[in-house]
């Protein structure tokens, strides 16, 4: 892919100028993308179904060479189809075939500067990236990218689902920016942005367009439309970008990280050798949420960075520190969840921070063996500082050194550990870019998988990375036993994250939370405000190939035999994943087939405080019977056998904050 845009670049310079516009179609020609340069600036825009869901929105970037946003000539261009076929067992489809048209635009200025702007279109996504070559007299030979003038300027009345980035070395010992802020919910784009320096990726936005596109009109229907916009392919070549606050003119514009990460260490503006290309920025748009839900892109244009002669096995791992926190981190507590997780067949345990100091090495080598006499494989935390944060769980300074890193991981081979997960990184330069993708690689000498926290959105890496599993980056279950605040806002949250975190790549949410209350004993502390039903629902509404089940042994005996049953056989290998039905922060009904055994699982989510009843419709499974989990008396799981009709239609209920699963038998 990268030595046909090299040679795209190449050939388009050399091509006669053409017509000031450029029309790209996806395979089905719904949805368009239209290149300009009106004025000397370059443009793009989107219409899907001949509705404008961008209005013309920048492109072109300033490099330490030059400016590349005004004085631009659409100057020569490049079609071709793009075709993929990719097998993996660490996302929503476990089999991908993916069809696109692509084309590679220049624009030059009057001096001869010049780049190509690629756009990869399929039926209902974008990509776009910009490859950068060599300018005058085969120089230079590499550039600092100042900034990108890349927007997204939305139709107005658009409203938007985004989570703020916030300001750096910042909330609890300094470990922010680490993506773990708070979304809002159908806000309007003028509305600023909470800490004033933009949003994190993915963004969700929501358009109600009239006949003729202003959603402004009277006397018209409106037609719903959805977009998502992040980004794919950043490795340690580039930074990690996210969107500035809305501006009217501009709409929202791509931005780098910012100068303060990283406690001031590193250029917030990405280093490239030229010729070059930056990062995938992509585009999801639907008329309904389901493209959304179901989309591939962040895989589809990216290839594997390397090899690996390990398999990673997907699975379940049980988690002592999620409820009973520090104190559990010792020889005796971990043994109990290593037989909690030996009794529902899960494949591992992850062993929190301090586990150096509370068991030792030599006993992590015996618990290890323990484990793995009881069929289950150890995973241990660590802390990726450095100098970016104050946060003083150790093992500290041994993951950001590259020789120590090295020593660590050939022991932790030696003595059978399956994996890592590392927290606490310092923002989104290209520095810590760099260290996420040392980690991996170091990892897969090492048959070590790779879960990440405290850290920034994976792009792409499940694809680029055979042993990356997931990443935190959300306001995850651990902020569900800190404070009531966010118990009560479980389901405004696990209802959003099918529609944009997790849309983007694997998530790491860390926990099916079974305990009735967040507290050791479970009884004391504030209580989960969420069903059982919804618990084993996020199970698959989450998507994740290692998954975290949070059950512990006073949990475990509360647990009925149908809940029981369930945790047993969660299920971490999809071969199909199908939006059913939801809207952001309110409920969440999605269908994921195991690859494994062929059947199909439904999880449902109400994020609301009252009761939601649906008809679903299930194509999968019409005219069969399936199993039903709904929460019943005490908000326990009680099991039912019902009949999908004919017509793949099935009426549901919910319970306020609960949820329903289907299996089909």
């Amino acid at each position: 892919m990268f030595k046909t845009a090299l040679f795209a670049m190449a050939l388009a310079v050399a091509l006669p100028a053409i017509a000031k516009d450029k029309t790209i179609a996806s395979p089905n020609g719904q949805l368009v993308v239209t290149l300009s340069d009106t004025d000397g600036k370059p443009t793009y825009t989107v219409t899907l179904n001949g509705k404008e869901v961008l209005c013309p929105s920048r492109l072109g970037f300033v490099a330490d060479f030059g400016d590349l946003t005004h004085g631009m000539t659409l100057s020569g261009s490049r079609d071709y189809p793009m075709e993929k076929h990719y097998d993996m067992t660490r996302t929503k489809r476990a089999h991908v075939d993916f069809k696109a048209n692509a084309t590679d635009v220049t624009f030059a200025n009057a001096e001869g500067q010049h780049f190509v702007v690629t756009f990869v279109v399929d039926d209902n996504n974008i990509a776009l990236r910009y490859a950068i070559p060599r300018q005058k007299n085969d120089n230079p030979k590499c550039a600092v990218i100042r900034s990108e003038a890349t927007s997204f300027r939305f139709p107005d009345g658009t409203t938007t689902f985004l989570c703020p980035q916030i300001t750096p070395m910042t909330g609890w010992e300094r470990t922010k920016p680490s993506y773990e802020e708070e979304y809002t919910a159908d806000a309007p784009m003028a509305a600023k942005s909470q800490f004033g320096v933009g949003y994190t990726f993915p963004c969700l936005f929501h358009e109600q367009l009239s006949g003729n596109g202003n959603a402004k009109k009277t006397g018209q229907s409106k037609a719903n439309y959805w977009v998502l916009v992040s980004e794919t392919g950043v490795d340690g070549s580039y930074c990690g970008s996210r969107l500035s606050d809305y501006d009217p003119q501009t709409g929202y514009t791509v931005a780098y990280p910012q100068p303060g990460e990283n406690n001031g260490n590193g250029s917030a503006a990405p280093g490239i050798a030229l010729p070059g290309t930056t990062p995938w920025r992509t585009i999801t748009v639907g008329q309904t949420l389901a493209p959304i839900v179901e989309t591939t892109i962040p895989f589809d244009v990216v290839e594997p960075k390397y090899k690996t002669k390990y398999d990673y096995k997907p699975g379940r791992y049980t988690w002592s520190w999620l409820v009973w926190q520090d104190n559990s981190i010792n020889y005796a507590d971990q043994v109990q969840f290593i037989d909690l997780a030996a009794k529902y067949g899960y494949e591992y345990v992850l062993v929190d921070n301090w586990w150096d100091k509370n068991i030792g090495r030599k006993g992590i080598k015996k618990l290890a063996a323990y484990a793995k006499e009881k069929g289950v494989r150890l995973m241990l935390w660590y802390n990726s500082n450095g100098y970016w944060s104050d946060a003083p769980q150790t093992p500290r300074g041994i993951m950001n050194d590259a020789i120590a890193r090295k020593h660590e991981m050939a022991w932790m081979e030696r003595i059978g550990i399956a994996g890592i997960k590392v927290d606490f990184f310092g923002g989104d330069k290209q520095q810590t870019m760099q260290l996420y993708e040392d980690i991996l690689s170091d990892a897969k000498d090492h048959h070590l998988a790779v879960i990440f926290h405290g850290c920034t959105i994976p792009r792409g890496w499940e694809r680029m990375y055979p042993n990356y599993i997931a990443s935190e980056a959300a306001l995850a279950s651990e902020n569900v036993f800190f404070t009531e605040y966010h118990a009560k806002k479980e389901g405004f949250e696990m209802t959003m994250h099918p529609f944009s975190r997790n849309a983007i790549g694997s998530f790491d949410w860390g926990g099916v939370i079974m305990n009735r209350y967040l507290s050791r004993d479970n009884r004391s502390r504030h209580p989960r405000y969420t069903s059982n039903v919804f618990e084993l629902a996020t199970a698959i509404t989450n998507q994740t190939s290692v998954n975290c089940v949070e059950v512990t042994p006073q949990s475990d005996s509360t647990v009925n035999a149908v809940e029981r049953t369930f945790l047993k056989d969660i299920p971490t290998t999809w071969r199909e994943t199908k939006f059913i039905d939801g809207y952001p922060t309110r409920y969440a009904v999605i269908a994921r087939q195991d690859a494994v055994s062929g059947k199909w699982f439904v999880g449902g989510l109400n994020g609301l405080s009252k009761p939601l009843q649906l008809t679903l419709s299930l194509p999968m499974l019409a005219g069969q019977q399936v199993t039903l989990l709904t929460d019943g008396k005490n908000r326990e799981a009680v099991e039912k056998t019902v009949k999908v009709g004919k017509e793949g239609k099935l009426k549901v209920s919910f319970q306020p904050m609960g949820g329903i699963v289907i299996r089909q038998k």
